[in-house]
């Protein structure tokens, strides 16, 4: 059976998701963040799953980002993050340690003030931490984006996605977006992996970025 992309991408709002961590990852993160500050996507049925406060509706601190991360991680480069998103919009929280990190994640997803918060975590998310993410997402009526290390994910999580550069015609690999650099990157080809998926079957995409009309377009689908 094959999976529609636009059945799982925009993430459904009210969610806890997974991206397992690397440099595609904190695309994946970032073009969420991206289409989050779209007021609607042309489509009734894609706009019903956009994460609250991206809409005409939104209330709260409409569009802004909530990155949860660790003292220790490098700091986000603005640069970095312009192809894809605003990164005006983001509100960074940084904590001594893993769960702390988990914390502030799920405060930020309970107050409803913010229609998205992602996190990066450094060690494997438990069953009991995944769930109470779940629930404070669905009590703030926010989208979770939890960058996990490969393996690190939790049951709980709504879908779980593992993003990649593909091949070009000359064989070399595309470029990946890098968080910390200081230069833009051109449009790429991401083969977008759903490895985890509640309520559907798996598939995997070709994908690219166009950044004029903040979509996500789907170059051909491999897998499903």
């Amino acid at each position: 059976m094959r999976n529609d992309f636009a059945s799982v991408f925009p993430l459904k709002r009210s969610r806890a998701h997974e991206v397992v961590t690397g440099g595609a990852g904190f695309v994946f993160a970032a073009i969420v963040a991206g289409m989050t500050d779209r007021k609607t996507t042309g489509t009734p049925n894609l706009d019903k799953k956009l994460p609250v406060g991206s809409g005409p509706q939104g209330g709260g601190l409409a569009g802004t980002v909530v990155w949860c991360c660790e003292n220790r991680k490098p700091t986000l480069n603005p640069e970095g993050l312009l192809p894809y998103c605003d990164p005006g919009r983001f509100l960074i929280t940084r904590t001594q340690t893993h769960l702390d990190v988990l914390a502030s994640a799920e405060t930020a997803l309970r107050s409803g003030a913010v229609p998205l918060v992602v996190a990066e975590v450094s060690e494997r998310v438990g069953l009991t931490e995944g769930r109470r993410l779940q629930l404070a997402a669905e009590a703030g009526r926010s989208t979770a984006v939890l960058i996990v290390p490969d393996g690190g994910g939790s049951n709980a999580a709504e879908t779980r996605w593992q993003c990649r550069a593909v091949m070009t015609e000359d064989g070399l690999e595309n470029r990946v977006f890098n968080p910390l650099a200081v230069e833009s990157f051109d449009s790429t080809h991401w083969r977008w992996s759903l490895i985890k998926n509640k309520t559907g079957t798996l598939s995997e995409w070709i994908v690219r970025w166009d950044a004029a009309t903040r979509r996500v377009i789907v170059v051909s689908e491999i897998g499903g």
